[in-house]
């Protein structure tokens, strides 16, 4: 596992080594050393399109969304393929697909949305679909776990495309575009039994926080049946007849009833919308998108119980998918200026597609695995989910780690196999019998701290630890004491602790009279 850094191993002196005032820093104050998964992504198979929601359920992975065919890990396009229309199933252990394969077409062919029954018997999924398994269904199906067979109880008509599913041991929530579902008037948000029965709860969600779209809709929902809440998100401006600007994307309702319980004035700014929900039992955690100056993209974690805001960052590059293990918030997104959240960087060109955050107290930890933005809209990740301890994500891109891999990547705690990249140094002559050598910090993207090690004539000479990101690559350097007018042989080697670099040299260097 990661660490948010490690403990220094050697004291340096002065003398011997001078750094930029921020090598030694190790990031800003946190609140403990939460571990996070490595940054190598595992072996997994891939899409022939775009993945936008991703479950988990009894050792199987689900993943919806828009796409024809699957291959294995490594594969180009067009080789190795399994069809697949827009729902595949792996192990979630082995990642390997498994025969559970019912197509969804009709509509606009693509599923949206998937969550699990609390026993894990029940898949729910919804999207723009008319056909689920060949098996006639209006934008929403459930699918029996056991045998991979469509479920006859749950054929609710939904009138247009379902976003957002949760699921209690009794009760659906679901959220979208639609306006009526079984032919009754239920305005983006609707919940019905585990048969699919429709339940009298009921809000109204009108306005959109978004000018370039003017319907309103819901994009996330999460539900918590202890507290008897449900936290919906979207672009919408009122809910059950708020005034304006009280109630702005996002809302926590009365799991009965629909009335509002939580307004969350404030949280959400005008140009912005949530687009992605999920909680663990005492806190939610959401991810929004904005569009323009002064908007909203970034993270913010919530109090179920009654409603307040324990942080908010400011990162902008729009958040997609959030999702929580052991104090940790991994989140997908395409960020590139998190200059006001602790632990983050500068603006930058170069987007940052995954993040973790401390749940305690919102650093960014050293945790940089990365994707591109893809195909579609280019934005990368769209759909995270844990399985057995392992990150599943899902998305837009076709690369990770700068490796081609498309829709599907996966990362564990273990094993950590990406060495960091030695950096090319140089030596001269600093005084009569004195070698000053140089060269600038490498960075690993889920190790902190790293360990130089310098080697004069084929002998490890000293070790050197200096904390490092990709945006913070402090000047190093070394002097050594030997005999005047002496030539040595220098190399330099680096390592996280647990993988080594090759070693860059031969460097040799003739001490001054």
């Amino acid at each position: 596992m990661r660490r948010r850094s490690r403990p220094v191993r050697s004291l340096l002196i002065a003398a011997v080594l001078a750094l930029s005032p921020l090598a030694l820093a190790t990031g800003p104050a946190h609140a403990a050393g939460e571990p996070t998964l490595t940054a190598d992504p595992l072996s997994t198979w891939q899409t022939d399109g775009i993945v936008w929601t991703l479950a988990y359920a009894n050792g199987v992975v689900y993943a919806g969304g828009t796409f024809e065919h699957i291959r294995p890990p490594g594969a180009a396009p067009g080789t190795g393929e399994l069809p697949r229309k827009n729902f595949a199933a792996f192990d979630a252990a082995t990642g390997e697909p498994l025969p559970c394969a019912p197509a969804f077409t009709g509509g606009v062919e693509t599923v949206r949305a998937m969550k699990a029954s609390p026993d894990g018997s029940v898949l729910y999924i919804g999207g723009s679909f008319g056909s689920a398994g060949g098996v006639g269904r209006s934008n929403t199906a459930s699918l029996h776990t056991a045998d991979c067979t469509i479920g006859g109880e749950w054929k609710p008509a939904v009138s247009s495309v379902v976003r957002a599913v949760d699921v209690t041991d009794t009760t659906v929530y679901i959220g979208g575009q639609f306006t009526t579902v079984e032919g009754q008037t239920r305005e983006h948000v609707a919940a019905l039994t585990r048969d699919g029965r429709l339940l009298p709860f009921n809000a109204t969600v009108r306005g959109s926080s978004i000018a370039e779209d003017p319907t309103p809709g819901i994009n996330a929902i999460t539900v918590s049946p202890k507290h008897n809440k449900v936290v919906i998100g979207g672009r919408f401006t009122s809910v059950n007849g708020s005034i304006l600007n009280s109630v702005h994307g996002l809302v926590g309702l009365d799991a009965t009833t629909g009335r509002t319980v939580d307004r969350f004035t404030g949280w959400i700014p005008r140009r912005s919308a949530v687009k992605a929900l999920v909680n663990d039992g005492t806190n939610f955690y959401l991810g929004a998108e904005g569009t323009g100056g002064g908007v909203f993209d970034g993270r913010a974690a919530g109090r179920l119980s009654d409603g307040a805001m324990l942080w908010k960052d400011t990162c902008l590059g729009a958040t997609q998918a959030v999702v929580p293990h052991q104090g940790v918030l991994y989140s997908g997104s395409h960020a590139h200026d998190c200059s006001q959240t602790p632990g983050g960087f500068p603006e930058h060109q170069n987007r940052q597609h995954l993040l973790a955050q401390s749940i305690a107290d919102e650093t960014i930890l050293h945790w940089f695995p990365d994707t591109n933005g893809g195909i579609g809209e280019k934005l990368g990740p769209r759909a995270m989910v844990m399985a057995d301890g392992i990150l599943w994500t899902g998305g837009e891109f076709t690369a990770v780690n700068d490796a081609p891999q498309q829709g599907l990547t996966r990362f564990a705690a273990a094993p950590d196999t990406g060495a960091p990249q030695v950096p090319a140094f140089s030596g001269a002559g600093d005084g009569p019998g004195r070698i000053k050598l140089s060269w600038k910090a490498a960075w690993d993207r889920d190790d902190a701290v790293l360990t130089y090690r310098i080697h004069r004539d084929g002998v490890l000479l000293t070790t050197i630890d200096q904390a490092s990101r990709s945006w913070d690559r402090p000047t190093m350097t070394f002097t050594d004491t030997v005999e005047p007018g002496a030539t040595h042989r220098y190399s330099l080697e680096v390592t996280d602790g647990t993988n080594l670099s090759g070693r860059n040299g031969p460097l040799y260097v003739t001490a001054p009279n």
